[in-house]
């Protein structure tokens, strides 16, 4: 797996790296991923319940592969994939709800607040894991990144740090939560609250509070926020 042996790489060439790291040896991605998050939680019961959640569904390795390619992409670092799985927060804080979702999907409910509580406290990010999240999302930092339980995002969702994607405090319905379109692009300090829909291709500007729907295409900014036009930035893969 090119992810594998490009980390294996990179800390072969610098051992200083892996000195500050402290990564136990891999042979595959289930064994990188639980070294990294042992190491970055500081708990080795993390890591070992990463490793066995990722070893068991190949399917969750290839979505975790193709968000870390799209953090390398977007986030416009040099290094490619392999550092954007060691040293970006919001990849790994992906790579978590990635896990936590999938044991409170089997059941596990306990051991996946569990785990989000602990790998929370380590990237600064609160993901309830019942929360649907579709693929290709980009966390840029990911520091302050607020889910509650019903919030739904669709694929290829762009979003910088300190976001809330809450509740408005005044539903008690089955979806008391945002539904956030395919592309949107949500800026820092950005808070989108209750049961609503932002569209397709949405911009959010920094520091916005949305309280109503969004059609999609639009750019939408202020306290509270009203839409300002067209939306006008996209991280949409070109053709090739």
């Amino acid at each position: 797996m090119s992810i594998v042996f490009d980390v294996q790489e990179l800390l072969r060439r610098t051992p200083e790296v892996n000195a500050l790291l402290g990564l136990e040896p891999f042979g595959d991605f289930s064994q990188l991923a639980g070294s990294l998050f042992s190491r970055v939680c500081h708990n080795a019961c993390v890591g070992k319940t990463v490793t066995d959640v990722y070893a068991s569904d190949h399917a969750l390795q290839e979505l975790s592969i193709h968000e870390i390619n799209e953090t390398a992409r977007r986030n416009f670092e040099p290094g490619g994939p392999a550092t954007a799985l060691l040293f970006s927060r919001g990849a790994q804080a992906v790579m978590a709800h990635r896990v936590a979702h999938k044991l409170w999907n089997d059941g596990s409910t306990d051991l996946a607040l569990a785990l989000k509580a602990v790998t929370g406290q380590a990237l600064d990010t609160d993901i309830h894991p019942a929360a649907t999240i579709g693929c290709g999302l980009w966390l840029d930092h990911g520091l302050g990144f607020v889910v509650g339980e019903t919030c739904v995002i669709e694929d290829d969702v762009s979003i910088w740090h300190n976001v809330t994607l809450g509740s408005a405090l005044n539903e008690n319905s089955a979806n008391r939560h945002p539904h956030i379109g395919t592309r949107v692009l949500i800026g820092a300090g950005a808070t989108v609250l209750g049961n609503i829909k932002i569209g397709a291709d949405v911009n959010i500007g920094a520091g916005a509070i949305v309280l109503d729907d969004v059609p999609s295409g639009s750019l939408v900014v202020g306290n509270k926020a009203t839409v300002r036009g067209a939306a006008k930035i996209s991280f949409v893969k070109a053709a090739q």
